[in-house]
C-alpha cells in the first residue's frame, strides 16, 4: 500500500512538473501617459516655438453673443402680438401629446421581434419606388413639381 501511495505521489509530482504555469487570461497593459505641462520643465516650455504660437483670448460675460434679456423681450413682444393665445396653447399641447403618442407607438412597434426589420424593408421599397417614379427621369420630375405646386395652391387657398 505504501508502495502504491509513493508511486501515485511520484506520478502526481511528475504531472505537476510538466504542466505549464497558469497564466492570467488578460494582461493589463496601461497606455503610456502623455506628458502634461506640469511635468514638462519650464525651461523646455519657454524654448519651444509652439508655445509662442498658442494664444488664448479671455472674454468677459458682457461680450457674449447671446443676450438673454433681449431674447426674452423679443419673445414677450411676439407673444403679445398673438391674438388668439388659447389656440396657440392648445396647438402646443396637442403637438406635445402627439409626439409622446408617436414615441410610445414606435417603442411598441420596436419591441416586436421581426416587425422593425419588416417596416425597414417596406420603407426601403417605398423609397425605391418613389425614386423610380418621380426622381429618375426628367419628365417625372416636372410632373412632381407641378403636383407640389397645385398642392401648395390648394393649401394656400388660391385655387
Amino acid at each position: 500500500m505504501a508502495a502504491a501511495a509513493s508511486t501515485s505521489m511520484a506520478a502526481t509530482a511528475v504531472l505537476l512538473h510538466r504542466l505549464p504555469a497558469a497564466r492570467p487570461a488578460a494582461v493589463f497593459c496601461p497606455l503610456p501617459q502623455r506628458p502634461t505641462l506640469s511635468a514638462t520643465p519650464f525651461k523646455l516650455l519657454k524654448e519651444s516655438r509652439r508655445s509662442s504660437q498658442l494664444l488664448v483670448k479671455a472674454t468677459s460675460s458682457e461680450e457674449s453673443s447671446l443676450d438673454t434679456t433681449e431674447l426674452f423681450n423679443d419673445l414677450k413682444g411676439k407673444w403679445d402680438a398673438v391674438e388668439n393665445k388659447t389656440t396657440v396653447i392648445l396647438y402646443g399641447g396637442a403637438s406635445i401629446v402627439a409626439i409622446w403618442l408617436a414615441s410610445t407607438v414606435v417603442g411598441a412597434v420596436n419591441s416586436v421581434p421581426l416587425l422593425p426589420k419588416i417596416m425597414e424593408l417596406v420603407g426601403l421599397g417605398y423609397t425605391g419606388w418613389f425614386v423610380y417614379r418621380y426622381l429618375l427621369f426628367k419628365s417625372s420630375r416636372k410632373e412632381l413639381a407641378t403636383e407640389i405646386e397645385t398642392l401648395k395652391k390648394k393649401l394656400a387657398g388660391t385655387e
